[in-house]
């Protein structure tokens, strides 16, 4: 069982990270324009009149004129933190928020974290009860047992909206949906296994319920708390303990776990010992799933056993029982239909619809997103990754059809397989793509050198890199100088990352005869020239690095122009033999995916260089796992206005046919009609009119212009610029790139080191 390191940052880092920009996570947008004098009557006074008139009429019209139907609200009074405890209401506000950006991220749920300053459980119940009218769900997170539960309860009483404690109900759904595996595979039947559950807690008296509910018998799961066993006749149980008190003789944990088929933890490190593991029965189920460290460590278990299956809650193991399998797509599935709670019935059904997904076959974008890697059904996978982008669609149709079928929903769906393709165009492109580049380059690491190691972004970035198993790290720079900022960051100056200095270098001999060979004759520069560009330049010195294999790949730029960085490139690695050089980005916004090219290096390309552009950013395309559609962008569309610089694009349109290229292109044409497909019924003759996503620009001014406008004004996410063409991996971050971008151009870096055959260059 492979285990890898554990992601780690600094409390700096973190600080730093929930500061930047603006304090925070999350923010209010609006989604109407509101430009013009009408716009905002038509949002206020006196438009608004008019669905407050139908709300009144019909509350359930909410739903139609405002934001009710996708707003949840994550709620906590901060008495249950994490692991840290009651610390308070307002010190629970950045887990909630967290959560809220979870909503998002994973099922596009808008969510507004309320933290509530009480721990009185009826004070609470009244606050959400007032406020609720507000929200489609209610999401309850970190309140301590047992008023979790007596909160949770009152409310699902009185509101006609979905009451979900994420910290019970999340856990269990995962867990009875590993079970409902490791069953399977080990060929228990569901009513006949023995369960121990290790923990009398929220989490854990969901699970119970939960499996009882899908076919374990009561008296066959054995609850253990602090004190023992729970047991009918014990004294001072509440009345939530005594719902799971059987039958029994045992009284410790050592005790129950003898022949036990199943052992489910939700308490504390080192709970399980390996003497008890080895009473349990043939082919033992083990959920260790206290955090950070399980109640048992899966190598102490297989030290003992060889044919138990094993999971836990945390990432560097296989089977991970996580809560983000479960949450974010329930309410989705719940919201969708307007239901008015999240019934066990649909718990049921999210437990096997998660089940199932990891029975299945897994189809290749899958694997793209989880970076090459083809998980089979089997002991060290019965729960789907986090990263499977299928779950958008499984789990909240699951919800959505029990919702329906047990008569808690205000809609109902017609079909179901144009419900999932909706689901599916919710996810963000740009997170399963890095998500699989970022898995497949954590099987294969590389060395990637920093360029600009001084440089604190460019430093951080390389720190996050060598913290997440992306690849191995070099950072060139002045060694005090780096070790000062990463003193700044928060880490010991000794944080172990190779630090090379062009000055002191035994490498430099080596790389100043590979640079004279190279420029004596392109550029006619003496071999001092070469040592002085050697000595004096990183980023001279960081291509070598890489053009004479101490390296695998680079990333630069972020502290000069893109320009600037790509001369002193070109000077060491030439362009890939048959290829052309130029900028392609690659841009997310409002769910559609475009790429833009060149955004950086051809200033005004002719007509065989635009088409060799397409064709090249034709097959980057598919490596990213689209199907490219090329348009070639002007102010005249097919030909109107006609100008003399427009030929150019229809010549290369022309070339294109001539070569009988393998994808679909067309031009010239304006922006709006290779985007908007109200266009297509004025071009039937064109494939690609209305549905382009590739977009090649007359020039590098309009395609720069164009790329900085979307993501300096929109909320696009942009990947990029990519270096196309370039006969070695190495990647250009522009003037005051963030961290995070400068990171993600490393990763792509390092994934093109193994794909791209570099050697036939």
């Amino acid at each position: 069982m492979k285990k890898t390191k554990i992601d780690h940052y600094t409390d700096k880092e973190a600080l730093d990270f929930h500061r930047y920009n603006k304090p925070g996570k999350i923010e209010i947008s609006s989604s109407k324009n509101m430009t013009t004098k009408r716009d905002l009557a038509l949002a206020y006074s006196p438009g608004v009149a008019a669905p407050v008139k139908a709300i009144s009429e019909n509350p359930d019209s909410a739903f139609d004129f405002t934001s009710k139907g996708n707003l949840v609200a994550v709620i906590s009074n901060g008495s249950a933190i994490l692991g840290m405890g009651n610390l308070g209401a307002l010190a629970s506000k950045p887990v909630m928020e967290g959560k809220a950006v979870l909503f998002k991220r994973f099922a596009d749920i808008d969510s507004i974290d309320l933290e509530i300053d009480s721990e009185d459980p009826d004070e609470i119940i009244r606050s959400i009860k007032n406020f609720a009218p507000s929200f489609g769900g209610i999401n309850l997170e970190d309140i301590a047992a047992p008023d979790c539960f007596v909160i949770e309860e009152k409310l699902k009483e009185i509101l006609d909206i979905p009451v979900f404690h994420d910290d019970q109900h999340g856990t269990a759904i995962i867990t009875t949906a590993a079970l409902l595996n490791a069953l399977d595979i080990t060929k228990k039947k569901i009513d006949k296994v023995k369960i121990v559950v290790n923990g009398a807690g929220a989490s854990a008296m969901a699970c119970a319920n939960l499996f009882k509910k899908s076919g374990v018998p009561h008296k066959n799961i054995t609850m253990v708390d602090r004190k023992g066993v729970i047991y009918v006749g014990r004294e001072n149980l509440n009345q939530w303990k005594s719902a799971h008190a059987t039958k029994t003789e045992n009284r410790t944990l050592t005790d129950a776990i003898k022949n036990a088929d199943v052992f489910l933890g939700l308490s504390a490190k080192g709970a399980l010992t390996k003497d008890m593991v080895k009473k349990m029965s043939d082919n033992p189920i083990i959920f260790a799933c206290a955090n950070p460290d399980p109640e048992i460590k899966p190598e102490e278990v297989e030290e003992v056993r060889d044919d138990a299956i094993i999971a836990t809650g945390r990432s560097d193991y296989p089977n991970q029982v996580n809560n983000l399998i479960g949450f974010p797509y329930i309410f989705r599935g719940a919201l969708d239909v307007r239901s008015k709670v999240i019934n066990e019935e649909m718990k049921v059904a999210a437990a096997h619809a998660i089940a199932n997904l990891a029975k299945e076959e897994v189809p290749d974008e899958v694997v793209a997103a989880m970076g090459g890697e083809r998980p089979h059904y089997g002991k060290d996978y019965i729960i789907p990754s986090t990263f499977d982008p299928r779950l958008i669609s499984v789990i909240p149709a699951a919800v959505a059809k029990a919702a329906i079928d047990t008569g808690v929903a205000r809609i109902k769906i017609e079909d179901f397989d144009q419900y999932k393709e909706q689901l599916k165009q919710r996810l963000d492109p740009t997170v399963t793509i890095m998500q699989g580049i970022n898995n497949y380059i954590k099987k294969k690491p590389k060395k990637v050198v920093f360029a600009d190691g001084e440089d604190e972004n460019m430093l951080k970035a390389a720190i996050a890199f060598k913290n997440s198993n992306l690849g191995i790290p070099v950072l060139v720079g002045k060694e005090d100088l780096i070790k000062k900022q990463i003193k700044k960051i928060g880490y010991n100056e000794n944080f172990d990352i190779e630090i090379v200095n062009s000055k002191d270098s035994d490498k430099r001999e080596r790389y100043v005869k590979y640079l004279f060979e190279k420029l004596q004759r392109q550029k006619g520069m003496l071999e001092r020239d070469c040592d002085r560009l050697v000595r004096n330049d990183r980023v001279i010195w960081a291509s070598c690095m890489v053009a004479c294999n101490d390296a695998d790949a680079m990333v630069t730029g972020n502290t000069r122009r893109y320009s600037s960085s790509l001369e002193k490139i070109s000077k060491v690695v030439n362009p890939r033999t048959g290829e052309i050089m130029f900028g392609l980005n690659l841009i997310v916004n409002r769910g559609k995916t475009i790429f833009i090219c060149d955004t950086s290096v051809i200033e005004y390309p002719d007509a065989n260089q635009l088409a060799e552009m397409a064709k090249s950013a034709a097959r980057v395309v598919r490596l990213f796992g689209f199907d490219p559609k090329v348009a070639f962008l002007s102010h005249s569309t097919f030909g109107e206005p006609a100008t003399d610089r427009t030929k150019r694009l229809s010549d290369a349109v022309e070339i294109l046919k001539k070569d009988k290229v393998d994808f679909k292109f067309d031009g010239e044409m304006q922006p709006d009609v290779a985007l908007e497909e109200l266009y297509k019924e004025l071009y039937p003759f064109s494939e690609i009119v209305g549905s382009s996503n590739v977009l090649i620009m007359p020039s590098q001014h309009s395609a720069a212009i164009s790329y900085k406008m979307i993501k300096s004004m929109s909320r696009a996410k942009v990947i990029g610029p990519l270096l196309i063409g370039l006969g070695l991996p190495i990647e250009i971050a522009p003037l005051r790139t963030s961290t995070s971008e400068i990171i993600n151009l490393a990763s792509i870096a390092a994934y093109s080191a193994d794909v791209i055959d570099y050697k036939k260059n």
